[in-house]
């Protein structure tokens, strides 16, 4: 398996003095290609800090985090914009679809951002895939919590990102729901050939993984 991400030497503090809190300390990670790796902790102990990082979103104070061997805090502000639409998908907990867009328009709005030509095919083979093509043009605040969060699993997966970066993404779904999507997730990242790196904090979510990171105190502290 090759190494699409590794983390070097990281570090992200916030505050000073007493205040100061080290989200995340001087820890290093590699993530292989094509997997399913799942970054659980405590509340608190630095894994969002951690995903946002990998995903570009923010900049650490010092060290690296290399997509496909490139040092992505090497580039400026817009050039990394870009590199992220291209290369990384997010799912978030509370689904960020755009209440004034329909399903399909939330889907295919990254593709525009990018300039990409929408391969209506595609895409609706996306939404059959996931159960919701009867959605297509339904309003968000129709939609139950475990349908918006597949709409947001189908923009992340139509863009084609080689990483698909996954924030407590059933946080907000009943058990039966959490167990669809994340089975959803792993059979979309397995045909599509990408990498997932997801943040949870239950434990059989954990379990589907390929590889589990802990993490404790702005550390990785183990690997399996």
């Amino acid at each position: 398996m090759s190494i699409i991400v590794e983390v070097q030497d990281l570090v992200k503090y916030y505050g000073a003095g007493d205040n100061l809190v080290r989200a995340i300390d001087h820890t290093s990670l590699k993530i292989e290609s094509g997997r399913f790796t799942a970054i659980v902790g405590r509340s608190g102990s630095g894994k969002s800090t951690l995903l946002h990082m990998i995903g570009g979103l923010d900049r650490p104070d010092s060290g690296k985090v290399l997509i496909d061997g490139r040092d992505i805090f090497a580039l400026k502000d817009d050039k990394l914009a870009q590199f992220r639409r291209k290369k990384i998908g997010f799912i978030f907990q509370d689904f960020n679809l755009i209440p004034a867009l329909n399903v399909w328009e939330n889907i295919v709005l990254p593709l525009g951002l990018d300039g990409k030509k929408v391969d209506v095919k595609e895409v609706k083979r996306v939404l059959e895939q996931l159960g919701i093509l009867d959605k297509l043009h339904a309003m968000p605040n129709t939609l139950s919590g475990g349908q918006k969060q597949r709409a947001a699993i189908a923009r992340a997966i139509v863009t084609n990102p080689a990483i698909i970066c996954a924030d407590e993404p059933t946080g907000n779904l009943d058990s039966k729901s959490e167990m669809e999507v994340v089975s959803l997730m792993k059979k979309c990242v397995s045909d599509y050939g990408q990498t997932l790196v997801m943040i949870t904090h239950d434990e059989t979510i954990a379990q589907m993984a390929d590889n589990v990171v802990l993490i404790e105190d702005g550390k990785v502290v183990s690997q399996s």
